[in-house]
């Protein structure tokens, strides 16, 4: 690579770097649209701790001892999550813990009594051709129940609310053989029921195969109420809230503050010893550094189940440390090889091929550490497991990919002046 091509790939480096931090921390409307762009550091979700809310914590148990309960547990944390979700909530977190409960995490609520009304309680549901008849359609024939918006006939515009039921693929069947057989009866209905109680008598005008809308001159609010009596009974196991708690943000708010300045102050720090230790080795680790901060944000904004917890934040933090940590086992190495004698190029490709080894054992024992603590760990300690795995794999990624591309860029401007990369001859080779 000659000097011209190494500036222009240095510029262009430098470009992308600004744009990053551009796109993580400014937030801008973008023309022509009425989306307002915040800034993917700004949007990462943030966990209760920090941004306070109402923690909910229930005990389930199998509610037919025939179950697979393992499996109705992990249903039921879906359908939670769905109504949350349908209700705008979100960000909200269900998760199982040790085992048989439920923990629910809402941010932004400070009533417990809003998300039990939005949960609802666990119900018995049914759907009958007959008030008096068997129970031919139940909860765990249902995958998913939501307000909707459609039209109920073919002309235009003649809309209505009501709700929208996604069947399981045995409750489609089910479902298919009700209405056709409602069909042939004088009221031509089906009758919904629960816990015993009937609830609507929706009539049928057709055999139905797949989801079905439920009209009934219901408004939106309605709707909504009306989905959610039908959720609750596709409940999968019973369940009883014990623990309730609304969490203040303001402590989380002063520890979210608090811990982004220490994380700033630790970057510089790091700057400050490498650029002193390795020079233009340090400096361009500290670029390289840059790099990492942003793909680290930019995964915490991404990935879908992350919530930032004050765990999470102690995570980062220490793996800030870490992230150099690869960085100076690879420049001592290069040290040693030039010292004993090889050229400055073949130093720095040994160097790194040497290194190598002690940063991926090093890594490793890390990352199990991390997958150890995910797996057995509680919510908290999750939290911290996570961010710690993300900040070391960046880690790995920043300091044998984009250091080793930086100098390998930065050489050909600089190949005669080894003291410019903190070398010299006296520097011996320790075996």
């Amino acid at each position: 690579m000659n000097k011209p091509t190494a500036i222009k790939r240095f510029v262009i480096l430098v470009v992308f770097m600004l744009l990053g931090f551009f796109l993580a921390f400014c937030s801008f409307e973008i023309p022509f649209t009425n989306y307002t762009y915040n800034g993917f550091a700004n949007s990462i979700k943030l966990g209760l701790d920090i941004k306070g809310g109402v923690l909910l914590i229930g005990d389930a148990k199998p509610a037919d001892e025939s179950q697979n309960f393992d499996q109705e547990l992990n249903a039921t944390v879906t359908r939670l999550s769905n109504i949350l979700a349908s209700e705008g909530y979100t960000e909200s977190v269900v998760t199982t813990q040790q085992g048989n409960r439920i923990r629910v995490e809402v941010p932004d609520v400070n009533d417990p009594e809003t998300v039990l009304g939005l949960i609802g309680t666990p119900a018995k549901i049914e759907f009958r051709l007959e008030k008096d008849g068997e129970a031919r359609i139940t909860g765990k024939d249902i995958r998913n129940v939501y307000a909707s918006y459609q039209t109920t006939s073919t002309s235009a515009g003649n809309y209505e609310w009501g709700v929208t039921v996604d069947f399981t693929t045995e409750g489609e069947r089910k479902f298919y053989d009700l209405t056709n057989e409602a069909l042939t009866t004088s009221e031509q209905k089906i009758y919904i029921f629960s816990n015993g109680e009937e609830i609507s008598e929706p009539s049928v005008t057709t055999a139905i195969r797949g989801s079905t809308f439920i009209s009934g001159s219901y408004d939106e609010q309605g709707a909504k109420d009306f989905a959610l009596q039908i959720m609750s009974g596709t409940f999968s196991v019973d369940l009883t809230w014990g623990e309730t708690s609304v969490i203040s943000a303001t402590l989380g708010v002063n520890a979210l503050k608090y811990g982004l300045i220490a994380g700033v102050i630790g970057l510089i720090l790091i700057f400050i010893f490498m650029c002193c230790r390795y020079r233009m080795m340090g400096l361009l680790s500290s670029f390289a550094l840059c790099f990492y901060v942003i793909i680290v944000l930019f995964l915490l904004m991404a990935i879908p189940f992350i919530q930032l917890t004050l765990e999470g934040i102690a995570g980062i933090i220490l793996s800030i440390g870490m992230a150099i940590d690869a960085n100076i086992i690879i420049f001592e190495r290069i040290k040693e090889e030039y010292g004993s004698g090889k050229r400055l190029d073949l130093a720095i490709k040994t160097g790194f091929k040497r290194g190598l080894p002690a940063i991926i054992d090093s890594n490793v024992t890390t990352f199990i550490a991390c997958i150890i603590l995910m797996i057995f760990g509680t919510g908290s300690i999750q939290g911290f497991a996570i961010t710690l795995f993300i900040g070391v794999a960046v880690s790995m990624f920043s300091a044998l990919v984009i250091t080793r591309g930086l100098l390998n860029m930065y050489y050909p401007l600089n190949m005669t002046k080894p003291q410019y990369y903190a070398l010299n001859r006296r520097e011996v080779s320790a075996k």
